[in-house]
């Protein structure tokens, strides 16, 4: 019989965008299939920024032993199939930060958000910062509205909801707990910057941090009006288990 791949989702609170020692993309690639992985970067919850994009590149050409490309969408140029065989061909899947609403709104459209659930159960390693943490939940917390609100239409491979910059955005603690508490967004996950936390078939299988302070939170309701908030053990990248 063959055998089915593990489902994985990598949820990052830094990356290339934010920090210098790339200690969170190497723990990533770590993850991914092969020596030499292909990773495929989409900006489109910035609108395909090239300044974005050319990051990207030039990081993960320099520092980490892998293929990168980008798939940019405003200026499509591979048809259906094409697409379908480009997305399915890469061994991860890696989502920038941006417009979540925005991105999802887009990715429809194209036929992306069919595209990577399929490579999901292919067992391609989905993954991304910010927006590109959001979208693979059923909710987020998002300021994709401008001020912080709910945003119920993700893509629904993770369950519950995720919140980014967990601590070093201002509001965003408060306004995810009072959203959690309220049920305006059910259990989830809130990550630190600078952490990182692996779902292996739904569930969280390791948590990481560059930063020592830095955690990655289960939050949910505690049944009488407010929320549970558990900060899960993370490993410190290159170094020990943090408390």
């Amino acid at each position: 019989m063959a055998t089915v791949p593990p489902h994985r989702i990598a949820l990052l609170g830094g990356g290339f965008t934010l920090d210098e020692d790339g200690l969170l993309d190497d723990w990533l690639l770590d993850h991914a299939r092969g020596p030499h992985p292909s990773v495929c970067f989409l900006p489109t919850a910035s609108g395909d920024a090239a300044s974005y994009s050319e990051w990207f590149l030039q990081v993960f050409r320099s520092r980490h032993a892998c293929e990168p490309s980008v798939l940019p969408l405003f200026r499509r140029e591979l048809d259906d199939e094409a697409l379908r065989a480009f997305l399915l061909a890469q061994d991860v899947v890696y989502v920038g930060g941006g417009n979540t609403a925005n991105m999802l709104a887009v990715w429809r459209v194209h036929g992306v958000d069919r595209i990577l659930r399929e490579a999901y159960d292919r067992g391609t390693l989905l993954c991304g910062i910010s927006a590109g943490a959001n979208c693979w939940a059923e909710a987020s917390h998002t300021d994709s509205f401008g001020p912080l609100a709910a945003l119920t239409d993700g893509l629904g491979l993770l369950q519950g909801s995720v919140c980014p910059h967990y601590d070093s955005e201002p509001g965003r603690r408060p306004s995810y707990r009072a959203a959690v508490a309220d049920r305006a967004l059910p259990a989830g996950w809130a990550l630190d910057d600078g952490t990182g936390a692996l779902f292996t078939d739904g569930g969280p299988t390791e948590t990481v941090t560059r930063v020592e302070r830095a955690r990655v939170y289960r939050v949910e309701p505690d049944g009488r009006g407010g929320v549970r908030e558990r900060a899960l053990a993370c490993r410190l990248v290159g170094g020990t288990a943090g408390d």
